[in-house]
């Protein structure tokens, strides 16, 4: 769970009407995250730029990761389990014809 301090809360309106400001406290640094509030609810959250581009980097990274640990479970399996395309094309009533 993310917790915000009082500074880190704005309403929807207050945005609306200040969005300059908010921007800049978050584009400077001067807070680290804003939560946006709509009916006391947390609707969105903004960051700086290049927190958000670590962040997108991070999940790319993580995805490939998965992707790696997937590819070397799959050249753990011994041939004789492997399955014939055409069988499971067949096994799922499907054909590569037209």
């Amino acid at each position: 769970m993310v917790l915000y301090s009082q500074e880190e809360l704005a309403s929807s309106t207050d945005i609306s009407k200040q969005f300059g400001h908010y921007l800049s406290s978050v584009s400077s640094g001067a807070i680290e995250k804003l939560a946006i509030l709509k009916n006391n609810k947390i609707e969105a959250v903004m960051i700086p730029a290049s927190f958000y581009e670590s962040l997108m980097s991070l999940l790319e990274e993580k995805e490939d990761v998965e992707i790696l640990k997937s590819v070397q479970n799959r050249l753990q399996t011994p041939k004789e389990d492997y399955i014939d395309g055409n069988t499971v094309l067949r096994e799922l009533n499907l054909s590569l014809d037209n």
